[in-house]
């Protein structure tokens, strides 16, 4: 099926440019307290399943590059959030994990994005939030 706009003045990707920076103001607020910026939230975020991953497999979460995504990590070891170690078996690969600090924010964060995507969502039919769901997976494979 070709997509075509119901309406000429409205975009989508308009719309969703509007939707992340208004969700990222309301984390900003609400998570004022961890003092953390929101590439680094979205990094915690992505680790919140306790699951180490290599730089990466967490660009790749995250939607950055790892070259991109190493300033991130730095400042989130320098405050104790990650460590970054050698895998066993192979030195060469890095694995990011979550350290006890790390994880509780992380924790912090889980529960803010759980409790905003819960008061966005609330009250839509499920196909209307499987819709979204596929239309904001489209988007990120086209941008690949």
């Amino acid at each position: 099926m070709k997509y075509e706009t119901v309406e000429p003045d409205w975009s989508a990707l308009l719309a969703l440019q509007r939707a992340t920076h208004a969700t990222l103001q309301v984390l900003a607020a609400e998570l004022v307290d961890l003092d953390l910026t929101a590439s680094e939230v979205n990094a915690l975020a992505n680790l919140a399943d306790g699951r180490g991953r290599t730089v990466s497999e967490l660009g790749a979460a995250v939607g950055a590059r790892p070259t991109t995504l190493t300033s991130v990590l730095d400042r989130l070891e320098r405050r104790g959030h990650v460590t970054r170690g050698a895998r066993p078996g192979d030195r060469r690969v890095v694995i990011i994990e979550l350290t006890p600090s790390g994880a509780a924010a992380a924790a912090t964060i889980r529960t803010a994005v759980a409790d905003l995507e819960r008061r966005a969502l609330d009250g839509l039919p499920a196909e209307a939030v499987a819709g979204f769901r596929a239309a904001l997976q489209r988007l990120t494979e086209v941008s690949s």
